[in-house]
């Protein structure tokens, strides 16, 4: 039944490319002014995850305060995140590997430390850093999710599948952990049920802009361009919903362009 429900099986596969380059940036806002933001989460803690209005004044602040003292392990998480936010994703990883050696039984630490790895493009190390930030005595599902993002990056999507069950049986129906199972279907090429579980994470998110534009790139992909637009510019301000329906438009149609294409390069509208 799911086979006959799929579209354009070449397009989707070109896809795949695509959203394997981006599921793993990590988006610091709820909204894009530039567009959408097709992402994975890597599942931050929502105190940590908040954007800083200034990152550059943070990188100075908490540059001094882990200068002053390399077991402050707060600043270090700080200062990692605030590289990271001005792109600086080689640097994030080595504040925290230092920190870490310092600290190596510091579980936020190693969670940190495992985010920056897989947002630098490191995935096996971060997959297996990850796994050192809980035990399956006393479990995290936002490390598990980020564990499912890394396997996902890896085109193990089985085994991520595994990882996204085992988070939502901590959190039933998590729109994040939710909103990485659709993505992986998405890179399994498994479009009805990327829908559906996509459906799902809306319905408990509705107000989530990256679960309602990963939810319009699946919809678009299966042929049905009006209703991702619908979707992807509901409840927005018309200039921002405009901004969202032209990049949605500009992504799909570099879909359709590169017929040729084993992946395609997505520019981030970068934020986590």
């Amino acid at each position: 039944m799911l086979q006959k429900s799929f579209r354009a099986p070449g397009r989707v596969s070109r896809l795949a490319g695509t959203v394997s380059a981006a599921i793993l940036l990590i988006g610091l806002s709820a909204c894009q002014t530039s567009g959408p933001d097709i992402t994975g989460s890597l599942g931050e803690p929502a105190e940590t995850a908040q954007a800083s209005a200034d990152p550059r004044r943070d990188i100075e602040s908490y540059h001094e305060r882990v200068r002053a003292n390399p077991k402050d392990a707060d600043a270090a998480l700080k200062y990692a995140r605030a590289l990271r936010a001005t792109g600086q994703r080689a640097q994030a990883v080595a504040v925290l590997e230092q920190a870490v050696l310092a600290q190596p039984g510091n579980k936020a630490l190693l969670a940190g430390y495992g985010r920056a790895l897989a947002d630098n493009g490191n995935f096996q190390q971060a997959f297996d850093v990850l796994g050192r930030a809980h035990t399956p005595e006393d479990p995290d599902w936002r490390i598990l999710s980020a564990q499912g993002a890394v396997l996902d990056q890896m085109d193990r999507h089985e085994e991520a599948r595994q990882y996204y069950s085992s988070a939502l049986k901590i959190v039933p129906d998590e729109p994040s952990v939710l909103s990485n199972l659709g993505l992986s279907y998405l890179l399994a090429k498994d479009l009805p049920m990327a829908e559906e579980t996509l459906r799902r994470a809306q319905k408990r998110a509705p107000g989530d802009a990256r679960v309602r534009t990963n939810l319009a790139m699946v919809v678009g992909l299966q042929g049905r361009q009006s209703e991702a637009e619908t979707i992807v510019k509901a409840d927005l301000p018309p200039d921002q919903g405009a901004a969202n329906v032209t990049a949605l438009k500009r992504l799909l149609a570099r879909k359709e362009a590169s017929r040729d294409a084993d992946k395609i390069p997505v520019a981030s509208s970068r934020r986590d």
